[in-house]
């Protein structure tokens, strides 16, 4: 008994340490990416690169302005689209668990998370662009906001569902109408939850190229008309990747540069926010 005892503790100590192996080995593309763009794209960051819009061909300097108040933009009106819907839809699967409703658009959600962001701008492309004559901002906005629904709507239902039914309960024995039950007492409660969910959702859509070139498309100069063409980021790091002229390129690392410290504060921004509002059972 003690040699199979001892065997088995073994073996328990070298899958250990293979997992632990494996946790480490998947952290290195992602630290070889970080510093390749860092090395690449942080001699080209400047006040005059943040401040000032991209020049023409074979002028020296330039910026990304443009490309930087379009991304907000964008994926800001995308988040004003996405966040109230994805939440309610949330609330009401986490509500109805049981009903044919619910079944199918769980169904629905789970088909659209995995749709391809191609796709999704194509369709949008047929269903706004097309019809209204021109690209847009809001076009763009629209097709990141249809991908940050199923990450918000999925984070909110698994976020309810752990909370305790007691809530609810409390919430209704002492008269509250449902519907300041659900926004007072059971949204607050999970609040952690939804705002990981939604912050996960906009640092996912952030990189998104494919749609925008179906719908923002660009542009060279600054503007915040959302009805007319708009530049973002990613569509600036695409087009001057893979342009002929070496300022360009320059501009294309800098901008990644930009792209991936905007992500890692998402993220960073996510993990504070949730350790602070954090409930306890």
């Amino acid at each position: 008994m003690n040699k199979r005892l001892q065997l088995r503790l073994a073996t328990s100590k070298v899958f250990e340490y293979f997992i632990m192996l494996l946790a480490f080995l998947i952290t290195i593309p992602l630290f070889a990416i970080i510093y390749y763009v860092l090395k690449t794209g942080l001699s080209k960051l400047s006040w005059h690169f943040i401040t000032n819009i991209p020049k023409p061909v074979g002028e020296i300097g330039g910026g990304i302005a443009n490309a930087l108040a379009g991304s907000l933009l964008i994926v800001l009106v995308a988040a004003v689209i996405a966040v109230p819907i994805g939440i309610l839809c949330g609330v009401y699967l986490s509500e109805n668990r049981n009903s044919k409703l619910a079944y199918w658009s769980r169904l629905a959600v789970d088909v659209m998370q995995g749709t391809p962001s191609i796709v999704i701008g194509i369709v949008i492309y047929f269903w706004i662009v097309k019809p209204s004559g021109s690209f847009s901002a809001i076009s763009g906005s629209i097709a990141l906001a249809i991908m940050m629904l199923p990450i918000v709507i999925r984070s909110t239902e698994e976020t309810l569902k752990l909370l305790p039914s007691s809530l609810k309960e409390a919430g209704l024995a002492l008269g509250l109408p449902y519907h300041k039950v659900i926004l007072r007492v059971i949204i607050p409660c999970g609040i952690s939850g939804i705002l990981s969910g939604v912050m996960l959702a906009v640092a996912r859509i952030a990189g998104e190229t494919a749609p925008l070139l179906f719908t923002a498309f660009g542009n060279p100069y600054l503007t915040t008309n959302v009805l007319k063409p708009m530049q973002s980021l990613p569509l600036l790091i695409f087009n001057y990747a893979t342009s002929p002229y070496d300022e360009w390129h320059d501009l294309a690392w800098g901008a990644s540069l930009i792209l991936l410290i905007w992500v890692l504060l998402l993220n960073i921004t996510t993990k504070l926010i949730t350790r602070k509002w954090k409930v306890q059972f």
